[in-house]
């Protein structure tokens, strides 16, 4: 016997009258692709699919079926297990939705960071306005202009903050923190970092930026690898697609967790892209003191130099103990 989406609803509906009645004062709005509509609480969601309270009964609604939501409480209410560290937050819980869902949610912290050399992405982790982006982003640039864009119920307006400060550079993790100030000290839009590294090949991901100046991108991917080494750190391997712009944008779980930061694509490639995981990045602002940056060097930050070119095998001659060159 097959029992659509419709029969299921309307028997549903039929059995938990009383209860829907109640939850339109508390419940979100579902809308279905049929038409049909339910007010009820939801009490989980996942990429796939979304879990009602109806009372007695509790109702599995497939994405597929669904048109919109219209949440009850707002969508940058705080997590149930939100938590602080230093610059950032963390949370846990946080329900999976899609990623046009999240990007109305989480995408007014993306911004697209500018200097006279070029252009790419970055995020706010902090409501004061500390952002996170590339290292190459910014390297050898004293000014940085940063735009933030404000969706309203019916407008959009893109704001341009021409006070950026660059405060840390790590050149190795290819990592910058900077500080936007908004000229009415208004708080800004800020993302969750994950807190841990709760990563699987497969995964689904998405990625917020400027790719070519074309603001506002989202492109979606899996995760192909989330051990992928290259001089002597690992990355995030995805085939969401990255391009020259996206540098330091966020690379996105479907909770809304910033994973990782897009830094780098093969070139000639099919979605062959790559992004710093989140545990570099909570270990840089961490340490941040140790990466200050320093106006008059532009070039001040921790780099690795390359090692000396080697020809043979075995110990150099002037660190040979019995070697003339030592002797002298």
């Amino acid at each position: 016997m097959r029992i659509t989406l419709g029969a299921i609803l309307a028997l549903t509906l039929a059995c938990s009258a009383a209860s829907v009645a109640h939850a339109e004062t508390v419940g979100d709005t579902i809308t279905f692709r049929d038409g049909r509509t339910v007010v009820a609480p939801i009490l989980k969601e996942t990429a796939d699919a979304v879990w009602l309270d109806l009372g007695f009964d509790v109702m599995r609604a497939p994405r597929t079926e669904i048109e919109s939501i219209a949440r009850a409480t707002p969508d940058d209410e705080p997590a149930a297990d939100a938590r602080r560290s230093t610059l950032f937050r963390t949370a846990r819980g946080l329900p999976e939705r899609t990623p046009p869902e999240q990007a109305k949610r989480f995408g007014e912290a993306v911004i697209m960071v500018s200097t006279p050399s070029g252009l790419g992405s970055g995020f706010i982790i902090d409501p004061e306005g500390y952002a996170i982006t590339n290292a190459h982003v910014i390297q050898g640039e004293r000014r940085v202009r940063a735009t933030v864009y404000e969706q309203g119920e019916t407008d959009f307006r893109r704001r341009i903050i021409e006070d950026v400060e660059i405060l840390a550079v790590n050149n190795h993790l290819d990592l910058a923190l900077i500080r936007l100030k908004d000229p009415n000290d208004r708080p800004f839009r800020s993302v969750y970092i994950q807190a841990d590294d709760r990563l699987d090949a497969g995964q689904n991901v998405f990625a917020i930026g400027s790719p070519l100046g074309l603001e506002r991108t989202l492109s979606r991917g899996v995760i192909a690898t989330t051990l992928r080494s290259f001089e002597g750190m690992t990355y995030i391997q995805t085939t969401t697609q990255i391009n020259p712009g996206n540098s330091g944008g966020p690379l996105f779980n479907d909770a809304g967790e910033v994973i990782g930061v897009t830094n780098m694509k093969i070139p000639f490639g099919e979605g062959l892209g790559f992004a710093i995981p989140a545990r570099y990045v909570r270990d840089f602002i961490n340490n941040r003191d140790a990466f200050a940056y320093d106006k008059n060097n532009p070039n001040s930050g921790h780099q690795y130099n390359d090692p000396p070119p080697r020809t043979e095998f075995g110990v150099h001659p002037i660190l040979d103990d019995a070697s003339e060159t030592r002797n002298q």
